[in-house]
């Protein structure tokens, strides 16, 4: 890599933990608490904002889909965020980054509430300077808007000194709509054809290699 990023930010799921557990589980919850069917296909739910995502994909209106996000949720907050997996490889990844003198922050379209504590069973708060999400009313759900928060908290003017890193097509779409170049990792939920089509200025393989380029 030619561009020399200070600042790093990071999504959560799908990027630095394997959450498909808890989210399947909890959507197949929900869905089946208002009698909707289960989709074949519900790796499409992981990523995307949870509002959208039952509006999108299970054609629900709002009134369907704020009950949805609120069954989901009755266990997602007490089991469901902790059916959870910390990737292979991350945990040295962010000490290297931090090491080399990286600012590290996450940028995830989940509540700030659930990433803060799902950072804090795992242990890797102690690698963030700052968790930004959404709000768990549902605003600030579109990861422009997250990145857009996250940097005004930093107090960051310069944009060409970060980077966003993330698994999924609405990272590098968020991250150029403010700004900031995209790099796209392939061992979370997206394909390289969905980073590679969405414009990912950059593709990390795996952890180590990520962060080999990111301090070369």
């Amino acid at each position: 890599m030619t561009d020399n990023f200070d600042t790093l930010l990071f999504d959560l799921d799908g990027t630095l933990t394997d959450s498909t557990e808890g989210i399947v589980r909890c959507l197949e919850y929900a869905l089946e608490r208002m009698g909707f069917d289960i989709p074949e296909d519900t790796n499409k739910f992981l990523g995307p904002p949870l509002y959208r995502s039952f509006a999108e994909f299970c054609g629900m209106n709002e009134e369907q889909v704020n009950e949805a996000v609120r069954i989901f949720r009755e266990r997602y907050s007490t089991v469901g965020l902790f059916e959870n997996r910390v990737y292979e490889g991350v945990p040295e990844m962010l000490k290297r980054l931090r090491d080399g003198g990286k600012r590290i922050m996450v940028a995830t379209s989940k509540p700030e509430v659930y990433a803060v504590r799902i950072f804090d069973r795992f242990g890797l708060s102690q690698f963030f300077e700052i968790v930004g999400g959404a709000n768990i009313n549902g605003t600030r759900n579109d990861k422009d808007e997250v990145i857009e928060y996250v940097l005004g908290k930093a107090g960051i003017s310069d944009r060409s000194s970060v980077l966003m890193i993330g698994d999924r097509r609405q990272d590098v779409i968020g991250a150029h709509k403010t700004g900031l170049k995209c790099m796209g990792i392939l061992w979370g939920f997206g394909s390289i054809e969905e980073l590679t089509e969405a414009g990912a200025d950059f593709i990390a393989e795996t952890p180590i290699k990520a962060a080999d380029m990111l301090l070369q």
